[in-house]
Formats: C-alpha cells, structure tokens, sequence
C-alpha cells in the first residue's frame, strides 16, 4: 500500500473541497489512478470524501449514474 506523507494528504484534503458533485460521483464509480488517496479509509482523506460527496453534496442521482455510466 502506498504511503503518502502529510504534505500530500493535506492537499489532498483541499482538493476534496473543490471537486464537484459529477467528478466526485466519477472517481467514485472509476477510481482513476492519482486518486487512490480520496478513498483510502486508513487516511483522513477517505472520510473527507465520502463525508464532502454523500452529506454534503448529496451522492449520486439517477441522472449523474447515466451520466457517466457511458
């Protein structure tokens, strides 16, 4: 498992405030690489996004789920 030093899951943590609804419900769904540390539960950074896309903004609708199902 990669390690990731304070440095990198502070900005991490910043960037998880900027990200929309949609690229937050894609990384989600695909988990492209350079965002594993947004979903790692062992770092700050995965409850921060799970906390920032499902209470926050609301999760996932029908309509994104089509969206970016393609």
């Amino acid at each position: 498992m990669e390690q990731f030093t304070q440095e990198e899951i502070d900005k991490a943590l910043a960037e998880i405030e900027t990200l929309d609804r949609y690229t937050m419900c894609k990384y989600w769904r695909f988990a492209p690489p350079g965002t594993e540390i947004y979903f790692r539960s062992d770092l700050p950074t995965g409850n921060a996004f799970q906390k920032r896309l499902f209470v926050e903004l609301g999760g996932f609708t029908p309509e994104i789920s089509k969206q970016i199902g393609h």
